[in-house]
């Protein structure tokens, strides 16, 4: 999705993206307010709000991006008319050379709280399905690739269909059920669930609401066994971040008892970097990885930061969520 405010587009981002605030402009972060959808981008992934209490904005509408509605929906999207509740959050960005601050909508979710699940109904009406709409087949995804947009799956054998399906069909990034969250990691041989839809012209076929076997979302998470060890809280710091793969580690605060089985595997990882070791060089720690859809939206890492968090372990050991800075 192309980023509002970013590129040579800056007429666009002032009459689309979000709307730039004073300095001194203050906000409840508590609040919630009700408001209407008055337009949203599918494919760009934002849109804007008019807030049924008027005055408390700037021309009483705020921005929203698809990453903070409230859904279980595969594409997290908003439709005109909808009605909604949400936080308001000032965010900082840069708009051509210069530095501003704007509103943003947070937390978006229906009237009284619940999720923005819209899209199975939106679909009944849309698309036209090879059985029903919750007809569920089986098989493999050939390859995924989150930056090209696309891959191909490939039907398992014994289904008698009705219409001619070759045995290869194309998915688009908007059928993984991510839940709600974008997918960054390339997808190969994953063994998947997913319903069968025509295209537009009816000419080809795709598959639809793709899904791990059992309906749950293909995430990275799960996709890599992540096994959470409990819900308590440690505190650490950032010993290393990469900026452009948005990953890196922490190392815990001593004198804090983490869980054995957690102890145990970052004992493990430190063996196996100190037998690749050069022997002049730095001994390895005791780390924790993280990723930064592992963190609060408001933190940036950055090296030396002091941070918050719970751990847990998956296939390539252990691991820290839930990051928030420690002021």
């Amino acid at each position: 999705m192309q980023t509002p405010g970013t590129g040579g587009d800056a007429k666009a981002a002032a009459e689309n993206g979000p709307i730039v605030i004073p300095e001194d402009f203050t906000i409840d972060k508590d609040a919630r307010y009700a408001g209407t959808v008055t337009e949203f981008n599918k494919w760009r992934g934002f849109g804007h709000i008019a807030l049924v209490q008027k005055g408390v904005v700037p021309g009483d509408k705020v921005f929203v991006h698809w990453n903070n509605i409230q859904t279980e929906d595969r594409f997290p999207r908003l439709q005109q008319g909808l009605q909604v509740e949400f936080g308001l959050v000032i965010s900082q960005g840069w708009r051509g050379w210069n530095k501003v601050r704007s509103l943003k909508a947070k937390t978006v979710t229906l009237p009284g709280g619940g999720m923005i699940n819209i899209q199975a109904a939106m679909d009944a009406e849309n698309m036209t399905f090879v059985g029903a709409q919750n007809f569920r087949y089986t098989g493999t995804v050939k390859f995924f690739d989150p930056f090209r947009g696309f891959g191909w799956v490939i039907i398992n054998d014994g289904y008698a269909l009705d219409e001619p399906v070759p045995n290869e069909i194309k998915v688009e990034a908007w059928e993984l059920n991510t839940g709600g969250k974008r997918l960054r990691m390339r997808i190969d041989k994953l063994e998947i669930e997913f319903g069968i839809v025509k295209s537009k012209k009816g000419d080809s076929y795709m598959a639809y609401n793709v899904t791990l076997p059992g309906g749950a979302p293909i995430t990275q998470e799960a996709m890599e066994h992540r096994k959470e060890e409990g819900g308590q809280r440690y505190t650490g710091t950032v010993q290393w971040w990469q900026r452009w793969q948005n990953w890196g580690h922490i190392v815990p605060d001593p004198g804090q008892a983490l869980p054995p089985v957690v102890k145990a595997k970052m004992e493990e990882s430190v063996a196996q970097a100190a037998a690749k070791a050069k022997p002049d060089g730095k001994p390895p720690e005791m780390l924790l990885y993280f990723r930064k859809v592992d963190c609060e939206w408001s933190l940036r890492p950055e090296i030396g930061k002091k941070v918050s968090f719970t751990v847990y372990l998956d296939d390539k050991g252990a691991g820290a969520k839930d990051v928030v800075p420690v002021e």
